[in-house]
């Protein structure tokens, strides 16, 4: 069976997207099987990619609330071999508001993921920034969670509510949950704050901080905009490097 890893944090601009596409690229070039289901209607994961929203027959949203689609059937080949990807669009913006009335409305991404779920070795879910109601089906349908955390001044605040988040849906419904791992990103050697933030974390989480940290890396910047996971558009580049070291300790954390 699937590891299924929702990447998650609340704030935005920390890295969730860049993480997905470019953790799941490292982890195909490794030999694993990833899907990767882009579960924010901003669609970056899908962009990152390369995949053409306006050519899309369906996508997540469809797989939610259409009882007709599967998830199986909008999943769409990546550039990477090994990698696919669920597409989001922004009409996945409306699941927030219709999502309120269906049955079991927690549970409906893990309902969609249970025939694709042996398919694959990992499966990535990019959250939303925020706890909606997309983010609680993320969490109910993940066995753990990876936690980006950027490395600025801010980078725990609010962090209690989403571990708060976590113990609720663990203690209701997901009793399996947990945090997979924490990985520092944006980090700039240079910085004392940079030093002092990944210090301050690691204290908070210990040793479920990944030993790899994501520097601030304009290759990992420039990369989306051509539909290319770094690996693909600037291999030699340290945001490259840095993820593929990231893959191997994710592998090795079983």
């Amino acid at each position: 069976m699937s590891q299924v890893i929702a990447i998650i944090n609340q704030k935005g601009g920390v890295g969730k997207s860049t993480t997905a596409i470019n953790l799941a690229a490292a982890l195909g070039d490794l030999g694993r099987h990833v899907l990767v289901v882009d579960f924010d209607p901003q669609g970056n994961a899908t962009s990152g990619f390369g995949v053409n929203k306006d050519a899309l027959e369906a996508d997540v949203y469809d797989a939610l609330m259409d009882e007709d689609t599967t998830l199986e059937s909008v999943i769409v080949a990546s550039c990477v071999d090994g990698v696919d990807v669920a597409p989001a669009t922004i009409q996945l913006a409306g699941a927030e508001i219709e999502l309120v009335s269906v049955m079991a409305r927690e549970s409906v991404l893990r309902y969609a993921l249970e025939p694709v779920r042996g398919e694959y070795d990992y499966v990535l879910v990019d959250c939303p920034p925020s706890l909606g109601l997309l983010t609680v089906n993320a969490l109910v349908a993940a066995d753990s969670l990876l936690i980006p955390i950027q490395c600025e001044f801010y980078a725990l605040e609010g962090l209690s509510k989403l571990l708060e988040s976590m113990r609720l849906v663990r203690g209701r419904l997901n009793p399996s949950l947990d945090v997979f791992g924490v990985v520092m990103t944006m980090y700039d050697a240079r910085t004392i704050l940079s030093r002092d933030v990944v210090g301050n974390v690691r204290d908070y989480f210990g040793d479920k901080v990944f030993q790899t940290v994501i520097p601030r890396n304009v290759k990992l910047s420039e990369a989306p905009s051509h539909g290319l996971p770094a690996n693909r558009y600037a291999p030699a580049s340290k945001g490259a490097q840095a993820y593929e070291a990231l893959a191997r300790e994710v592998v090795a954390h079983g």
